[in-house]
């Protein structure tokens, strides 16, 4: 039903999170991210409340392994998620409980943890992080897309993917990109990818015309001078 990874940027510190999955909406309900704290995605038959908690866990002091082994003694009906996560200094966890749907699995890397569930095949999260690690002077934008592409390709879920999205934190409160396909008979990995070629130039004037925007140079928009 859904394949993912949460990253950090080692030369940043950015974190981000992409998924992909059968079921609509899917962002919305599964992708968490903080800035200088880290990054979850929280998945299969989701509870939308196990990534916040998470990134409490972390944000307290707690490394990511502390963080998902204390969310999994507290979650409910926690044999039903997964829970993938990664902290400030780029350690990683992943618990998937044994009522995970389908062929499912997870796969590390440096800074990058995948899982899935209902996949076509177990070979998946482990294509997810070599998409990742493949190109690592990249944009870690660059990097999560290339990562959804390399899973779709070593077969992706059972299923078609109907929804996607992308989201990446960096130094301010609120996420600097945040993008979603929310249904598509298409490829909704390719739809974000699209949006976000066309993000990616703007994202450091966005955050600028929030921080102080006498400092914005233009705002893009006719008149604009």
């Amino acid at each position: 039903m859904t394949f993912s990874l949460v990253a950090r940027c080692a030369g940043t510190g950015m974190f981000g999170v992409a998924v992909c999955s059968s079921s609509p909406a899917v962002a919305a309900r599964c992708s968490h991210a903080r800035a200088g704290v880290g990054a979850v995605a929280s998945q299969n038959v989701t509870d939308p409340m196990l990534g916040p908690l998470t990134l409490k866990c972390m944000e307290g002091g707690m490394g990511a392994a502390e963080a998902v082994e204390t969310v999994r003694t507290r979650g409910r009906f926690i044999e039903y998620r997964q829970i993938l996560a990664v902290d400030a200094a780029g350690q990683t966890a992943v618990y998937s409980g044994p009522e995970s749907l389908g062929v499912w699995g997870h796969a590390k890397g440096c800074d990058v943890v995948s899982g899935g569930n209902l996949l076509a095949n177990g070979d998946v999260p482990a294509a997810v992080v070599a998409g990742f690690e493949g190109a690592p002077d990249h944009h870690l934008g660059d990097r999560l897309i290339a990562a959804l592409r390399a899973g779709l390709a070593a077969g992706g879920e059972a299923g078609p993917v109907h929804s996607a999205g992308l989201k990446l934190v960096d130094r301010v409160s609120w996420p600097v990109a945040d993008l979603r396909c929310d249904w598509t008979q298409d490829c909704p990995i390719k739809a974000v990818a699209t949006a976000w070629d066309v993000y990616k130039p703007q994202l450091e004037a966005y955050v600028q015309r929030a921080l102080n925007p006498c400092a914005a140079p233009s705002y893009g928009v006719p008149g604009d001078e």
